[in-house]
C-alpha cells in the first residue's frame, strides 16, 4: 500500500521539485547576487551566482533596529508565518511569529531565508549550474554552517541593516544563531538559540547517514542526476524521513500519542501492512515529506550540520568565540530532547559565562521531546516573549501600538 501511495505521490513531487528549479520562487522575495559578488565557501571555492530566496514579516523602523532573523532548522524553509506554497499548512513558527506573538510582526521586522543548500529557491543542488546549464546535483560544494551565516550576512547587508536586534532559531537554526554570535557579534544585539549544540554528535551524524544512505540507495537518485533523466528517489528519501522524525519525538510523546494501538483494524493481520498506527504515522510522514523536499538538498544540509563544531574554529576552546561579546543570550533546552539533551546547552552556558557574555539560561520541562521548539509549549513562549522585550527596552525599540480602543 505504501509504494502506492509513494507513485501517486511521484507526479506531485515531480511537479514541486520542477518548480523549484525555477529561478524566481513564485512565493517568496528573492535576491540575487552577481558573479562580482560571490559567496566564499568553506569548501575553498566561490559560489556565483548566488540566489537567496527569503520571506519578511513586519515593518523596518527608520533607525534600523528592529530586525530578526530567524534562522530555519534541517527541513524547514522561509515560510515561518505564512501559508506554505507547496504543502498549503501554516508556516512552521505560527506559535512564535507574528501580531502579538512573542517575535511581534506588529513590533519587530522579521526575516527568514531559505538557507544555501536548500530546495525553497535559494541556490542549492536543483538550481542550474551556470557551467553546465543543467541542475547542479553533487557538483554543488559541500556546504556549511558558516557558509548558511556568510549568505544570510550578505541578504542582511542588501537591506542596509548593521546590527541585527535578535537572531533566533532551534536545532539546525540553533547552530546558525551561534554561529552568527561568534562570526559577526558587533551585528548581533541578542540571541536565542534553541534546542541545539556546538557540535553534533557522533549519535547525529550516524542518524544522518542513515538518511543519506536511504536517499542514495534508491535506484532512482541515479548518483544525484535524477533531475535529468526525469526521476524522483522518492522512497529513499520518505525512508530518511521516517527515521529522522522518530529521533524529533520523546518516547513518553510517542507512547502517549500512539502506545501499541492498531491502526483501523481490531488484530493483526499477519503481514508487513502497517498495522500499529505509530507505522502509519511514519508512513504518511515520509510520503508528504517528498512533496516538498529535495532529496540532494537533504544530503547537503545534513552534511552541514555533521561538519559543525564551532569549538574546534577557535583551537578547541569554546569559550575563544565569544570572546568580547556584548551580545545578550538566551539559551533554551527541553527535558525530553534526547537528540539535543541539555547537557549540550550547558557546554555553551559555560563557554559564554567564561567569556565574560551575558546569559540566561531554561531548561524547559515537558514530554514533548526535540520538536517541543515548533509546539505550543508556554514555557517557551513566556521565555522568548521576557527575553525579547527585555532586550528590545534595552535597545530603545518602541512597544507595538495596540489596537484603537484597546488599552
Amino acid at each position: 500500500m505504501w509504494d502506492i501511495a509513494l507513485t501517486a505521490l511521484q507526479d506531485l513531487s515531480t511537479a514541486a521539485n520542477a518548480a523549484l528549479r525555477e529561478a524566481d520562487e513564485p512565493h517568496s522575495k528573492v535576491v540575487r547576487f552577481p558573479d562580482t559578488q560571490p559567496l566564499a565557501m568553506d569548501a575553498g571555492v566561490l559560489l556565483a551566482p548566488l540566489t537567496i530566496a527569503y520571506q519578511t514579516y513586519g515593518e523596518l523602523n527608520a533607525a534600523k533596529s528592529n530586525a530578526v532573523l530567524i534562522c530555519h532548522a534541517l527541513t524547514g524553509d522561509q515560510h515561518v508565518a505564512n501559508v506554505h506554497p507547496v504543502t498549503g499548512k501554516p508556516g512552521w513558527w505560527e506559535t512564535m511569529v507574528g501580531p502579538g506573538r512573542p517575535i511581534d510582526t506588529d513590533r519587530y521586522f522579521v526575516i527568514c531565508s531559505n538557507v544555501v543548500g536548500g530546495c525553497m529557491g535559494t541556490t542549492g543542488p536543483a538550481s542550474t549550474n551556470p557551467a553546465t546549464g543543467k541542475p547542479y546535483g553533487l557538483d554543488l560544494p559541500v556546504v556549511t554552517i558558516r557558509d548558511m551565516v556568510r549568505a544570510q550576512a550578505m541578504l542582511v547587508d542588501h537591506f542596509g541593516i548593521d546590527q541585527l536586534f535578535c537572531v533566533a532559531g532551534g536545532s539546525m537554526g540553533g547552530m546558525q544563531v551561534l554561529q552568527w554570535a561568534a562570526s559577526y557579534p558587533e551585528r548581533v544585539f541578542c540571541a536565542l538559540p534553541i534546542a541545539t549544540a556546538t557540535r553534533h554528535s557522533s549519535q547525529n551524524i550516524a542518524f544522518h547517514e542513515v538518511g543519506r544512505q536511504a536517499v542514495m540507495a534508491d535506484p532512482e537518485w541515479a548518483g544525484g542526476r535524477y533531475f535529468e533523466r526525469g526521476l524522483q528517489p522518492t522512497k529513499g528519501l520518505a525512508v530518511a524521513r521516517m527515521a529522522a522524525h522518530i529521533t524529533y519525538m520523546s518516547d513518553e510523546a510517542l507512547h502517549r500519542k500512539f502506545g501499541r494501538k492498531l491502526q483501523n483494524r481490531s488484530a493483526p493481520t499477519f503481514s508487513f501492512d502497517a498495522d500499529f498506527q505509530i507505522e502509519s504515522y511514519l508512513r504518511h510522514q515520509g510520503s508528504t515529506f517528498v512533496e516538498r523536499f529535495d532529496a540532494n538538498s537533504y544530503l547537503y544540509v545534513t552534511r552541514a550540520m555533521d561538519y559543525f563544531d564551532l569549538a574546534d574554529d577557535y583551537d578547541g576552546v569554546l569559550a575563544r568565540a565569544f570572546t568580547g561579546t556584548k551580545t545578550r543570550f538566551c539559551v533554551v533546552s527541553f527535558t525530553s530532547d534526547w537528540l539535543f539533551p541539555t547537557s549540550d546547552s550547558r557546554a555553551v552556558i559555560h563557554a559564554l559565562n567564561a567569556s565574560g557574555a551575558s546569559v540566561s539560561f531554561v531548561e524547559v520541562e515537558t514530554d514533548k521531546g526535540h520538536d517541543a521548539f515548533l509546539l505550543d509549549v508556554p514555557d517557551l513562549i513566556a521565555t522568548t516573549r521576557g527575553f525579547l522585550d527585555s532586550a528590545a527596552r534595552a535597545r530603545g525599540i518602541a512597544p507595538a501600538r495596540s489596537p484603537a480602543g484597546v488599552a
